[in-house]
């Protein structure tokens, strides 16, 4: 028996009051990722994303299944580090596709077009975003008191 090759998502540039923001809320409202449900929600419903900020969603036969944000800044008191990539998530069910892999090239090729020459990805992990290119910066202390990783990526 032959195992079906997964098929690749569609990502879209979510635009403000658009179909793919509608089904970028109903995405949110349901995902799991629960420390980041409300304010990704709050930002999305009320559409706090600024100049070139913005949210991609991964559809897989017009259905959401993981989404990616490109921010100016993210839950860290560093002013002069960005464009972050963000709120990175994929639905439980279609893990293990390279998705993540696919919305952060997505986010990083609309970095560049924009003429940014890196991104960072903040992180408590190790291990997870070296395979997609990034490297370990240094520790930086989140809003709420905590420390997280910082990694950069150089887009060559």
């Amino acid at each position: 028996m032959n195992n079906p090759v997964p098929q690749r998502p569609e990502i879209r540039k979510v635009e403000r009051d658009s179909d793919e923001m509608q089904l970028l809320k109903d995405f949110v409202t349901h995902f799991s990722w629960q420390e980041v449900r409300e304010h990704t929600l709050y930002m999305v419903c009320h559409w706090m994303y600024q100049d070139w900020e913005t949210p991609f969603l991964a559809l897989l036969d017009g259905k959401p299944v993981g989404m990616v944000t490109l921010m100016k800044t993210d839950y860290y008191p560093l002013p002069d580090v960005f464009p972050w990539v963000s709120t990175l998530f994929v639905a439980e069910a279609y893990r293990g596709r390279r998705i993540s892999g696919q919305l952060i090239d997505c986010a990083n090729g609309y970095a560049k077009t924009l003429g940014f020459q890196r991104t960072y990805i903040p992180t408590e992990y190790i291990g997870l975003y070296e395979k997609y290119g990034y490297r370990y910066l240094r520790d930086i202390v989140n809003y709420g008191g905590g420390t997280d990783r910082l990694y950069v990526k150089d887009l060559l």
